[in-house]
């Protein structure tokens, strides 16, 4: 559960699946008005499930801030997940930015904004296909890279990432964004986490 909670963190800065041992991603290549992504900054996190939820995001932290791309990112997380979870698990995203003093959701394009996977599963084993071990520093600290996910504590400690570059689309532009994933199965709710941050891109 660890991995899927950073594969929606990942996907909502945008660096999904760089950084989880897939290919280098090609975001809208060659599409006119893209922009290059230079900087992620001021980032910030919310456990939203209220204690309810069975799954709880104990700790976060992202650094450096800002994170240059490309360059390296470092994270360190908790999980503590009190049921297993197995296929479908279902993940949505509410991707809003920030236009004056109101938010602006964004739409789904090409796999970008609020979205909806209706199975993080089967994302997951797109990326990192079935059979293979599970890339660093996933398999030295024993988190899972595959469903089903067994109830308990995962934790990953400080890591190094190296970040490629990351092409964005035209109506990604610099400013302030906030974001809501929320992951269920079968109408149950699983987890809930807030996030914020900021893009800077030329």
């Amino acid at each position: 559960m660890l991995l899927s909670g950073l594969f929606l963190l990942l996907c909502s800065l945008s660096l999904c699946p760089a950084v989880l041992g897939a290919a280098r991603p090609q975001l809208l290549v060659e599409r006119s008005g893209s922009r290059m992504l230079r900087e992620v900054g001021g980032f910030s996190w919310e456990d939203c499930g209220n204690g309810r939820d069975p799954v709880v995001l104990r700790s976060l932290s992202v650094a450096p801030d800002p994170i240059s791309i490309p360059g390296t990112l470092r994270i360190s997380a908790a999980v503590s997940s009190s049921k297993a979870m197995a296929s479908p698990l279902k993940a949505v995203l509410v991707v809003e930015k920030a236009l004056g003093d109101l938010w602006i959701q964004l739409p789904c394009i090409d796999q970008m904004g609020s979205c909806t996977y209706d199975d993080v599963c089967t994302v997951l084993d797109n990326i990192i296909p079935p059979g293979t071990a599970c890339p660093e520093p996933l398999l030295t600290y024993g988190i899972p890279c595959h469903c089903p996910f067994k109830a308990g504590s995962y934790s990953l400690p400080a890591s190094d990432f190296t970040l490629p570059d990351v092409e964005l689309p035209s109506w990604m532009t610099n400013g302030n964004y906030r974001v809501r994933a929320v992951v269920s199965s079968k109408g149950q709710e699983l987890a809930c986490v807030k996030l914020g941050f900021s893009l800077q891109s030329h």
